[in-house]
């Protein structure tokens, strides 16, 4: 199974630029509608305009340009978490929590996309 993960943005193009910078990489796909990175062999992360997944579902679905509070969250294991939330930093992305070890085993830094949606870095602690 491949799994696509896909966040609805204001700006497409800005938003594919940033998620270029802190990922890394180019994305594999960069059309109107939809810009695609490859996070591994099973995982997709698209970006979709927020009208265009209006106009595709239609009214039944609430509008995802009248939202306040993140309701999404990308978790990405990195092997340099600090350095890639430094990146997204440098960005434009807000900090939420600076790098720090989780009861639940990672270390890991969280920030605020361009379009507000919570964007975390981390990786395993090593046990003792």
């Amino acid at each position: 199974m491949k799994a696509h993960f896909i966040l609805y943005v204001a700006d497409q193009n800005r938003a594919a630029r940033f998620y270029e910078a802190v990922l890394g990489r180019k994305p594999r796909l960069d059309v109107p509608g939809m810009t695609e990175f490859e996070l591994s062999a099973d995982a997709v992360l698209g970006l979709m305009p927020a009208a265009g997944i209006k106009r595709l579902l239609g009214e039944r679905l609430p509008d995802p340009e009248r939202a306040s509070a993140p309701r999404a969250e990308l978790y990405l294991l990195v092997e340099d978490p600090g350095a890639s939330h430094q990146r997204a930093l440098e960005h434009g992305a807000a900090e939420l929590s600076a790098l720090s070890p989780r009861n639940w085993g990672h270390e890991a830094a969280y920030s605020l996309d361009l379009d507000g949606h919570v964007l975390a870095f981390a990786k395993a602690l090593r046990l003792t």
